[in-house]
């Protein structure tokens, strides 16, 4: 398991809770001694355009600060996405989030659409053609839906159970009923279920269960190729235990 991770993703790029300072050092505390760590370029203008439109980008662009550090983490899926084609899961210790973000707009702390733009790239080149996409953040990843809307070849699955045994039963259930294979299988990682954050729901022991879940699909549907991004989680004194124990289980 490799750790996509660059220190410019400490830099508070705006107001909102996913960019609070503190955030990405709480996580990246409890990875560092146990995971190989690798540093990403940031995505080309290129890159972007292959999920959003220009005049998104032109928008984005406007704040140069947080428009670099936005292409950083589109950079840090990407890196992510290689490391995992490259037979290892790996996950993108990045911000800002991105699953909001959809071809002409954003919302919720997301600008850019991490996963959509590194599965479409792998796409484009012919890396893969069938994937799921599994984001098990709080909240509804409309940007990342609406990009691939229509597109038979990506599974795009959300849980929306209000409690634990609901909300395992719920992701159990969709990943047992994928029976063909796919190519690889991404995470939209968001941590803002737990009993400590904003949905109240999850304990840290849950992640772990959910990171093994996925990774047996992995294993059975597409050889283990599976990477995932940070998307949300809020509570800083909880936050960097649920991440580690969803890799725990992850890798």
């Amino acid at each position: 398991m490799k750790v996509v991770y660059h220190e410019r993703y400490r830099e508070v790029y705006s107001s909102d809770p996913a960019a609070q300072p503190g955030r990405m050092e709480i996580i990246y505390n409890e990875l560092y001694e146990r995971f190989e760590f690798v540093k990403p370029e940031p995505a080309s203008e290129t890159d972007l355009l292959l999920v959003h439109g220009r005049s998104h980008v032109e928008y984005v662009k406007a704040h140069q600060l947080l428009y670099e550090i936005a292409l950083l983490a589109v950079g840090g899926a990407i890196k992510a996405s290689e490391i995992t084609l490259g037979g290892e899961p790996a996950f993108g210790l990045i911000r800002p989030p991105g699953h909001h973000a959809g071809p002409n707009s954003s919302w919720g702390f997301c600008y850019f659409n991490n996963i959509a733009i590194s599965l479409e790239k792998l796409r484009r080149e012919g890396n893969v053609n069938r994937v799921v996409i599994v984001d098990f953040d709080l909240h509804y990843g409309d940007g990342t839906a609406n990009i691939f809307q229509g597109v038979s070849e990506v599974m795009y699955f959300h849980p929306d159970a209000w409690n634990r045994q609901a909300f395992s039963d719920e992701v159990s259930r969709f990943l047992a009923a994928i029976k063909d294979k796919v190519d690889v299988v991404a995470v939209s990682a968001g941590f803002d279920r737990h009993e400590q954050d904003w949905g109240g729901m999850l304990k840290t022991e849950d992640y772990y269960a959910i990171g093994k879940i996925i990774k047996g699909l992995a294993e059975k549907a597409c050889e283990g190729k599976r990477y995932a991004v940070l998307e949300g989680g809020y509570n800083h004194s909880v936050l960097g235990k649920n991440v580690q124990a969803f890799l725990e289980g992850f890798g």
